[in-house]
């Protein structure tokens, strides 16, 4: 685990592209500029950083405006001042087909889940500014054709409570600094945790963070994942840390369909299932590289291979009852027998 604690050391290499991002965003919101040093006084109390030279400033303003960003630089009473050009003002005109206005709807709609964020905000404004630039025969095009295809079955969820929780994690994450949460897992007491988010993650309509948890040493199950709704609470600490080198978030659930995520080996799973639903494994696969054999007229063999967590698996076949029995692996199908006893006793209580 490694934290840096700002009070003299150097910010990571990324810090600089945080630092001239937020410089951007002050820009955009203040209509007379900024000095040097009314920029060095904003950028230190919107990052919460210690110290941070004004030269340092300077250089991220000019390697702002050698990437081609319109910043100007004026001479006024109280010094030169630096503020955003006409061309970096400049709305950008966008153009789009009917077609296109369809499939743009239709990740809207997709997109549902989010509501209450400020991701679901920025989508929305968006949707709304190209409705307002597209031509009357283009929307009228647009609504003629919406309904060739529908978004249904998503389940609604709305994040509005959690809209603090969201921009403190999100700067969180821009930042590199470590988060102090109440959270509160399945099953337990609430607890307050230190954690190091890299990122969020959309999965079935719930938002989850993807952290590392800052008292684990071991680098095979310090980084999991924490599902929004469980944070009470979460606040941003003075400490900084680095994300590990050898990290890789494409890589890091492997082939698992779930938010799920294993600290064993991938396994095997071999399910004995009732062949009148052979086509509906087919229709509808549990496992992109499943295979499924015939036993006899009555029972069909399915394969599921690199099982990364047994809750990938296990809910389709507590959906079939008792038309589905586990093979293999033995400790799960050990477990399934637990299962079946406990629900015998339930009943016929």
């Amino acid at each position: 685990m490694i934290l840096l604690i700002l009070s003299g050391c150097t910010m990571a290499r990324n810090e600089q592209l945080i630092r001239q991002h937020k410089i951007l965003q002050i820009l955009e919101r203040v209509r007379y500029g900024r000095t040097l040093q009314e920029l060095q006084e904003d950028l230190v109390e919107e990052l919460g950083l210690t110290s941070l030279h004004q030269r340092t400033v300077r250089r991220d303003l000019e390697a702002l405006q050698a990437a081609g960003i319109d910043i100007d630089v004026h001479d006024e009473q109280r010094g030169k001042v630096w503020k955003l050009g006409p061309r970096a003002k400049q709305a950008t005109k966008v153009t789009c087909s009917a077609t296109e206005l369809i499939a743009l709807s239709l990740g809207r709609q997709l997109m549902h889940p989010l509501e209450g964020t400020p991701f679901w905000m920025g989508i929305e404004t968006f949707w709304n500014k190209i409705q307002e630039e597209l031509p009357e025969p283009v929307l009228a095009h647009y609504e003629k054709y919406r309904k060739i295809l529908r978004v249904q079955g998503l389940k609604t969820k709305n994040y509005d409570k959690k809209l603090g929780i969201i921009k403190t994690i999100n700067r969180s994450i821009l930042e590199h600094r470590t988060l102090e949460i109440v959270y509160q897992s399945m099953g337990k007491e609430v607890k307050t945790r230190m954690i190091e988010p890299y990122e969020m993650c959309l999965h079935k309509s719930s938002l989850y963070v993807i952290a590392a948890a800052s008292e684990v040493e071991d680098p095979d199950t310090r980084v999991r994942v924490w599902k929004l709704d469980r944070f009470e609470k979460a606040k941003l600490l003075e400490v900084w840390f680095k994300e590990p080198e050898d990290l890789d978030l494409e890589n890091f659930f492997g082939n698992a369909l779930t938010i799920f995520r294993g600290t064993d080996q991938p396994r095997d799973f071999v399910i004995k299932i009732a062949s009148k639903y052979a086509s509906a494994l087919a229709e509808e696969p549990w496992h992109p590289d499943q295979t499924i054999d015939r036993i006899d007229d009555d029972f069909v063999r399915l394969t599921v291979p690199d099982v990364s967590h047994e809750m990938e698996i296990m809910p389709n076949v507590m959906a079939l009852g008792q038309e589905a029995e586990v093979l293999e692996p033995a400790d799960i199908r050990a477990s399934m027998l637990e299962v079946a006893s406990g629900m015998m006793k339930l009943y016929q209580s």
